[in-house]
């Protein structure tokens, strides 16, 4: 990922319906990349009542949560949420690519955007800079599915 953060325009999310999905593995850093999205939402405008949280055992169930979250008229965006952290082997990057590629496939096929939220990094104090530290990419995802949210409802006229 770049270290630019990308621009944003101004959209009002009183209006919209956003799920986040997040993973239980690696719980603190996912934890932390959560707080980080709710108050980008909240910033955004969008109402807590239109937020639904679920938490699933690792990233790898991301994509099925993300799945059921969108249904036809039920949100206007979904958030998954993961830390990968390298480790001995390459296993991280594998999921990740897997993740991605389901979360992608959900989105083309349910026609709801979901932003992909899973951190894939080859070190605790990588994971930590996207989560915690001065990267605050859960910010970024917010933004993210607040524009994609509301080009949805744009579309769906």
């Amino acid at each position: 990922m770049s270290l630019a953060v990308p621009s944003t325009s101004a959209v009002n999310g009183a209006p919209l319906r956003i799920a986040v999905v997040a993973a239980r593995y690696n719980e603190p850093l996912v934890d932390a990349l959560l707080r980080r999205v709710l108050a980008g939402l909240r910033a955004a405008g969008v109402k807590e009542r239109r937020v639904a949280v679920v938490r699933v055992p690792g990233s790898h169930e991301v994509p099925v949560a993300a799945a059921v979250q969108a249904r036809p008229r039920r949100v206007d965006c979904v958030i998954g949420l993961g830390v990968l952290i390298g480790g001995d082997t390459r296993h991280h990057e594998m999921v990740g690519q897997s993740v991605s590629h389901a979360l992608q496939r959900v989105a083309l096929d349910s026609r709801v955007p979901v932003i992909n939220g899973v951190i894939v990094a080859d070190t605790v104090a990588q994971a930590r800079a996207r989560c915690t530290g001065r990267i605050d990419r859960g910010a970024e995802f917010a933004q993210a599915a607040v524009a994609m949210a509301a080009l949805k409802r744009k579309f769906s006229r």
